[in-house]
């Protein structure tokens, strides 16, 4: 049984005839014939009544409801492939840092529903090293890593655009370090209370480390539990502003510059596996994530 039998079946039953199936296939009508004879030894007996009018035997009407249902199961699959070429339709993977996957990523997801609803975008959130292993093992195209790699360099990894966020003092608005535009290294060291290490970071940056070590008061905390005891009022942690933009955007923490030294920053990217070519859904989600890293001015550059 192949596929020219079925089409042939559903044609006789559409036509009304061999002949005029035969005619629509531009095919002999002894080709319609043995296609038949072969699907009825495949089912175990007549389909049709053969005279001068064709007509369906009860195990073809019972066959029939089936054979198109095949039919356009196949039609169905042959038009995703033809869109999947065009990225039209498809399935896109793409892997984030749990910081990145909400303010970046999530408006980017929403744009490219909105451009090409019938691609269907799956994100998988975790950390630097779950996202490494699930670009290598293919769970996903995409990914949103730290970069460069703390544990050395991917070769298999290409990078599609570098993002660069810079890392400030975070606070409660009535924390008393807020009152001022910045704040000086002896005022965190002591009124910080405490001075949040937060666990976000691939590698805690040396001058963190410094600063914590010379504080009054240290905690050492996940980063969600950070952002609780800020809210709260309590200590002074140091985030990019994507970890907590709703915060920021109403006004529930603010952020300080630190008097005198530069901002901390962080740096990710946005990689796929080299020897892996992107899909054409894929390439148009770079598109969009590299125009949302503009609009948030996070873009360092692409490659």
């Amino acid at each position: 049984m192949d596929l020219d039998d079925l089409r042939t079946f559903d044609h006789i039953v559409r036509e009304g005839s061999f002949s005029r199936a035969a005619w629509v296939q531009g095919v002999a009508q002894a080709t319609v014939s043995a296609r038949i004879q072969g699907l009825e030894r495949e089912v175990g007996g007549a389909l049709f009544t053969r005279g001068r009018k064709v007509a369906l035997t009860q195990r073809g009407v019972s066959f029939l409801p089936y054979v198109r249902r095949a039919l356009g199961v196949l039609q169905d699959g042959l038009d995703a492939a033809r869109l999947a070429s065009t990225g039209e339709r498809g399935r896109l993977a793409v892997g984030a840092l749990r910081s990145l996957s909400g303010a970046f990523l999530a408006p980017a997801v929403a744009q490219a529903y909105r451009q090409h609803p019938g691609v269907e975008i799956v994100v998988r959130e975790g950390r630097h090293a779950e996202i490494v292993d699930a670009l290598a093992d293919g769970v996903v195209e995409l990914g949103v890593i730290c970069w460069p790699p703390a544990d050395g360099h991917h070769p298999d990894l290409t990078p599609v655009l570098h993002l660069v966020e810079e890392v400030r003092p975070t606070l409660h608005p009535q924390h008393p370090l807020a009152a001022g535009e910045t704040i000086t290294v002896p005022d965190l060291l002591t009124d910080a209370q405490p001075l949040l290490l937060l666990r976000w970071w691939q590698v805690t940056p040396p001058e963190l480390l410094t600063l914590a070590a010379q504080a009054r008061d240290v905690a050492d905390v996940p980063t969600d539990t950070g952002r609780h005891l800020l809210l709260d009022g309590l200590g002074v942690g140091f985030y990019p502003a994507l970890v907590i933009q709703p915060e920021l955007d109403t006004g529930r923490l603010v952020q300080r510059a630190l008097d005198g030294r530069p901002p901390l920053t962080r740096r990710t990217a946005l990689v796929h596996l080299s020897r892996r070519t992107l899909s054409a859904p894929a390439t148009r989600f770079v598109d969009v994530l590299t125009a949302q890293a503009g609009t948030l001015r996070l873009r360092a550059d692409v490659v």
